[in-house]
């Protein structure tokens, strides 16, 4: 019998059968299936084949979706591979288990894997680029069938969003993961491999004047993004320390804040004087039952930095020009050497470990200059609050000349 789509709709099952297969004689080991499925007939186009001395069978598709002469252009493929010594059947089920294997899975295997052997706050922001929506459009194709294009489309469109240090940054996490994946067996390659490097800006230099440090403080709302800028400004801290900020950390009756060493870039655990002034701000904000976040609806505290930062461009008009949120810690640190605050005084309120603390010099001093850096935040803080309010300063400024 020559199978085509006249014989193929007058076949029915035998009385008394299930199950039934109707080969083609003109091309061996293709045929149409039927089997008994409740009231219906099920009918499909199969390929039946030896392969290493067995018999295997491959599914081609339902007879009323695939057409007789797509289904005998698919057998004769399939067949054609036989020849060549190949599976279909093996292929078309490895194929089956690598599309099961996607993206978001090798990212949370790889996650799960770094999780305790890496840093908390660096687990956190490589998660962030991984399963955020950096690369979201990828996260349900195989990884098998990533290629460097798609790596490389994403990488333009992050750089062009989140702008090139994030897609920087974004491209390293994936390559890295890919890495791992090869190690462990879970991928064939790295599609990152090849693509551009985004390109870094130029580091900056930015040093925000007392009017715009000023301005800042006043345009800035009475809402979280506002606060965190007014703390910002105050501490010279960075906006992922002020951001994750918990009431766990702060002790109002010393007037500290106590960074834990998982949520600093150094690693190095640090205790924020707060000036009276910053106390007032912390004190400003509202405690949520059961939430240990002073910031931020969600359970990792403030994250959403792009459009409060465009809001408060708006209201600050063209009072302040091209300045980011990491501008004021440099200006912080700038303005209170010009007030005559000592360099490495200056360096422990920012917890870096550098310059006065490099070589044997870091390995015996350990002192964290508490008196001195308390002085400082007293100046600092009075110095804003002149800026910000008028009047005069209560807090002297420091000797130029230390000698």
């Amino acid at each position: 019998m020559k199978l085509d789509s006249k014989t193929a709709a007058r076949l029915a099952l035998p009385a008394g059968k299930t199950d039934a297969i109707y080969f083609c004689d003109d091309l061996p080991g293709f045929g149409l299936r039927l089997r008994s499925s409740g009231d219906r007939v099920r009918r499909q186009w199969i390929v039946q084949y030896r392969h290493g001395g067995a018999t295997r069978r491959l599914l081609l598709g339902p007879a009323d979706v695939l057409g007789i002469e797509q289904a005998r252009a698919a057998a004769k493929k399939a067949l054609a591979k036989v020849h060549l010594g190949e599976d279909p059947q093996a292929q078309k089920a490895t194929r089956r288990a690598a599309d099961k294997f996607a993206l978001r899975d090798l990212a949370e295997q790889y996650l799960a894997a770094k999780d305790g052997t890496v840093r908390a706050r660096t687990l956190t922001e490589t998660r962030r680029f991984l399963q955020g929506g950096y690369f979201a459009p990828l996260q349900r194709m195989p990884v098998d069938q990533i290629a460097r294009r798609d790596i490389a489309a994403r990488l333009l469109i992050i750089a062009r969003e989140n702008g090139a240090v994030s897609a920087a940054r974004a491209r390293s996490s994936l390559s890295a993961m890919f890495t791992w994946g090869m190690g462990q067996g879970l991928v064939e390659a790295n599609p990152v491999v090849g693509t551009t490097q985004p390109k870094a800006p130029p580091s900056r230099d930015r040093v925000l004047s007392d009017d715009e440090l000023a301005a800042i403080w006043r345009a800035a709302s009475d809402d979280d993004f506002g606060r965190i800028v007014k703390l910002l400004v105050l501490t010279g801290q960075r906006r992922s320390e002020v951001g994750g900020m918990s009431w766990g950390e702060v002790d109002t009756e010393r007037g500290t804040w106590t960074i834990p060493s998982a949520r600093t870039k150094n690693g190095r655990t640090h205790a924020v004087v707060l000036s009276a002034l910053a106390l007032s701000v912390i004190d400003a904000v509202p405690e949520i039952v059961g939430r240990d976040y002073l910031f931020g609806p969600r359970a990792a505290g403030f994250t959403s930095w792009n459009r409060p930062k465009q809001f408060l461009d708006k209201r600050l008009g063209d009072q302040v020009a091209s300045w980011t949120l990491h501008d004021i810690r440099r200006s912080v640190a700038t303005r209170m050497c010009d007030l005559g605050i000592l360099p490495h005084v200056v360096e422990q309120v920012l917890n870096h470990h550098s310059g006065h603390r490099r070589g044997p010099a870091g390995v015996y001093n350990r002192s964290p200059y508490e008196r001195e850096v308390r002085a400082a935040m007293a100046l600092w803080s009075d110095h804003l609050r002149t800026l910000i309010e008028g009047g005069e300063r209560k807090v002297l400024t420091f000797p130029a000349d230390a000698s």
